[in-house]
């Protein structure tokens, strides 16, 4: 039997319960294709499959984790194809989202199916590849799918600082809208400099308690009452929650449908997984859409990862890297 160095953790916690061990590697199946990791990266979903908070991703497992290795996105090269495999073969570069599967990116190799990885680009990075999977298509499953962004709109995003909000910006931006960008204030200089029009600081200002309103609202860090987001946007304008407090997320699956109107929609983002990465990688290769990348982990030092991105302070992806 082969083996591996992978990230496990087999209770919900702190970043101290994920440990780097060997493991068996993994075999693939006729459906799968096996990935040597080159890169990952950490989403708020893994810091929430981690710590096993909100409850409701306890669906994975009630009491301890299902999936023993975390990890979503990734970024690597196909080192073995099942039988059944048509679209891919030995040596192609790809990236995914392993989080509709089985996750397991935090290791140095994973099994992906054909649907969940995409042929990475020549001219972007496996870090750039591994920042897109899940931020990418939640700010452009966000802006394009639902809000139908145009020239001229005002897209707010709430927790613009982070891996969502700063593709977000970047996609507002290339469709023509004016972008408010709301996030701490250390964060405004890069909110700036990815072209927000607008800078709010959470800290002092409450957005929703201003006179402006808005086409979108993109929140990632939800927690005011519907009707003050309902306030806050214009005639047929949308809310969409990304993430946020307990309350805020049942109180918009709960009620966002009743106190929705003709004319102004709230309602949590419905994810989908790989959903347009092969456009998102040609947005990147064409350097109209460029991940922010603030830090770089070795695949040991996830623990240390995760405590960098829990502080709420990160600017961007946090990313974890492995030899190629």
């Amino acid at each position: 039997m082969e083996y591996m160095n992978a990230i496990v953790y087999h209770r919900y916690g702190p970043p101290d319960v994920l440990v780097y061990q060997a493991v068996p590697k993994p075999v693939p199946s006729a459906n799968e294709v096996l990935v040597k990791v080159h890169a990952a990266s950490i989403n708020s979903w893994d810091w929430d499959m981690i710590r096993g908070k909100p409850w409701i991703v306890r669906m994975w497992g009630l009491l301890r984790p299902k999936f023993t290795i975390p990890g979503g996105d990734f970024s690597g090269t196909i080192e073995r194809v099942g039988k059944n495999i048509t679209k891919f073969k030995t040596g192609d570069a790809v990236f995914g989202d392993l989080a509709d599967y089985k996750w397991g990116s935090f290791a140095e190799y994973v099994c992906a199916p054909e649907h969940a990885i995409t042929i990475k680009p020549k001219t972007i990075t496996h870090e750039e590849a591994a920042s897109l999977p899940q931020a990418g298509a939640l700010a452009f499953q966000s802006l394009v799918d639902w809000g139908k962004v145009t020239k001229g709109m005002h897209v707010l995003i709430n927790g613009a600082g982070g891996g969502v909000g700063t593709l977000a910006i970047q996609l507002a931006k290339y469709a023509g809208a004016e972008v408010t960008a709301v996030d701490s204030l250390d964060k405004h200089d890069l909110l700036v400099r990815l072209g927000a029009d607008h800078v709010i600081n959470f800290a002092t200002e409450d957005f929703t308690a201003h006179e402006n309103q808005y086409d979108i609202i993109m929140d990632v860090v939800a927690n005011r009452t519907l009707s003050r987001y309902k306030h806050a946007l214009r005639e047929g304008g949308i809310f969409l929650m990304i993430g946020g407090t307990m309350r805020a997320i049942f109180s918009v699956m709960l009620f966002g449908r009743l106190i929705s109107t003709r004319n102004k929609k709230l309602q949590m983002m419905p994810y989908k997984a790989n959903k347009d990465m092969h456009y998102l990688a040609q947005l990147v290769e064409q350097r109209i859409m460029i991940p922010t990348i603030e830090s770089r982990f070795s695949l040991h030092e996830t623990a240390d990862a995760f405590r960098k991105y829990s502080s709420g302070k990160t600017r961007g992806k946090v990313i974890i890297t492995l030899p190629v």
